[in-house]
């Protein structure tokens, strides 16, 4: 892997890539070149591989160590970074991605915490955080918020100024969280130290006001142009075009979300020509008649078009 690109973006937008699967639900993993070849194409700057959008608490350790490899190889000579999510509720399957990551060449880790047994406290949160890190000791290190899955609600920011002194390698935050006012504080904690990449798109323009440096999401997989149009409107006082792009994704968000986001994601990159395959139990992959509703619908709304 190269050394970590560089972007002239002030505001780099990763994607968040499902996991392709074949019909038996197994990975098939020759789909991610054409994943990677798309996002090269629309002009993202990075890839967080193995996240919530790839359904990680769905697969194996060992799958996920493919996952990433297969990434890491496909991104060879592209100005693409990678992140590979190593989190898990068993520590030491989390040190062993880790490691891993950072054989492959991974620009940065991230992780979410334990969420079956729950750190009680901030203190016990960066515990298992810098346990985590160690096992990568010269590769950054995100920590993970997405409360709304984990149900952990510990303070982020006091979670950041502890782990500064505990974490060499930490290099900020992936913040999937809709608490705005908590976003402020956590982007107050080391201004110009630490990168807080905002994971919540259809707010993604809220977030630019609150110190958001950067965002991971699902749907910079099908809709980049959209959000690289909001950018550039937003970035010269373009306050009513911004604000149509942005509502264009909250309602290609709402659309997703309506039958559930992850199928009806996989459903919306197959219509774009990226077969993505089901999804794994236990959640439900659209049926034919989803399927035609989901597309119908996105033709009304026009997302088909301004999507791409």
């Amino acid at each position: 892997m190269n050394p970590a690109p560089g972007t002239a973006s002030p505001y780099p937008l990763i994607a968040a890539p499902p996991t392709p699967f074949s019909a038996d639900g197994s990975l098939r993993l020759s789909v991610v070149e054409a994943q990677a070849a798309r996002l090269v194409e629309d002009g993202v700057n990075g890839v967080f591989v193995g996240g919530t959008t790839g359904e990680c608490a769905s697969l194996t350790r060992d799958e996920r160590v493919h996952l990433a490899e297969r990434w890491a190889e496909v991104l060879q000579g592209t100005p693409l970074r990678l992140i590979v999510h190593v989190g898990s509720n068993c520590l030491a399957d989390a040190r062993h991605l880790a490691a891993h990551a950072a054989r492959i060449g991974a620009h940065g880790i991230a992780a979410v915490a334990p969420s079956y047994f729950k750190p009680a406290d901030v203190g016990l949160l960066v515990d298992c955080c810098a346990d985590i890190a160690s096992a990568a000791p010269e590769t950054p290190f995100h920590y993970y918020e997405i409360p709304g899955l984990t149900g952990i609600h510990l303070a982020s920011d006091r979670f950041l100024a502890q782990a500064l002194e505990r974490i060499p390698t930490l290099a900020g935050l992936k913040f999937s969280n809709t608490d705005l006012t908590l976003l402020q504080r956590c982007s107050a904690v080391a201004p110009g130290r630490l990168e807080i990449l905002f994971g919540t798109d259809e707010l993604l323009l809220a977030a630019l006001g609150y110190g958001a440096t950067g965002a991971v999401g699902s749907t910079y997989n099908v809709a980049t142009p959209l959000y690289r149009r909001m950018l550039a409107a937003a970035a010269s006082g373009g306050t009513a075009a911004a604000r149509a792009e942005q509502l264009h994704s909250v309602r290609l968000v709402d659309a997703l979300g309506r039958r559930g986001f992850l199928p009806s994601l996989k459903a919306l990159m197959t219509f774009q020509g990226i077969d993505m395959g089901p999804v794994r139990l236990p959640l439900r992959t659209l049926d034919p008649v989803a399927t035609a509703d989901l597309h119908r619908e996105l033709e009304i709304l026009g997302a088909l078009s301004w999507t791409r």
